[in-house]
């Protein structure tokens, strides 16, 4: 409609509204994207700390909740690692990026699978710092129930927290085996 139709107090609404600076009222909005970056120092060499963690279907043999970890094709991008946790419960994740001299790897899982999360990447890097490491571990991802007012099990607060406990109690595993040479 032009906007001299719309005429006195109603024109300079109609522009502002068509400039898309006014907010759309009853509209709900969906999940938005959460992020955890945990970190620990290891007094350990970094190729040391690489070698136990490097291998793509290595993570049962430092993550403390993980029973099982194959992957199909090794450390190759497109690799499927098929988790089985202990207690129950399984993720499928696919390795997106692996970089052996740079000490890292990144991975996805679309499904979270034992986990109340969707959309789910992550990066694990080594790097040196003197005669210790610090290995970081971060994800981003989506809560498990994409709707709006998701339950209490599969909410925001409910991804972040099972992800910050993943990456804590692996990382803190980790470096007890690193430093228990």
């Amino acid at each position: 409609m032009p906007m001299k139709l719309l005429g006195g107090w109603l024109a300079p609404l109609a522009a502002t509204a068509m400039l898309g600076v006014m907010p759309l009222t009853g509209e709900g909005h969906g999940p938005t994207r959460q992020k955890v970056v945990e970190k620990i120092t290891i007094d350990a060499p970094a190729a040391a700390v690489w070698a136990r963690i490097r291998n793509f279907d290595a993570l049962k043999d430092w993550h403390p909740a993980i029973a099982e970890s194959p992957a199909s094709q090794g450390n190759e991008v497109g690799s499927v690692r098929s988790l089985k946790v202990k207690g129950g419960g399984e993720l499928i994740e696919t390795l997106e990026g692996y970089d052996d001299a740079a000490m890292k790897y990144s991975y996805r899982a679309k499904d979270g699978g034992a986990l109340p999360v969707t959309n789910y990447t992550s990066t694990i890097i080594v790097t040196a710092s003197g005669k210790q490491s610090i290995v970081e571990w971060r994800g981003a991802f989506y809560r498990g129930y994409p709707q709006n007012d998701p339950p209490p099990d599969r909410n925001d607060d409910a991804a972040v927290k099972a992800i910050t406990g993943v990456y804590q109690s692996g990382l803190a595993n980790l470096k007890t085996l690193a430093e228990t040479r």
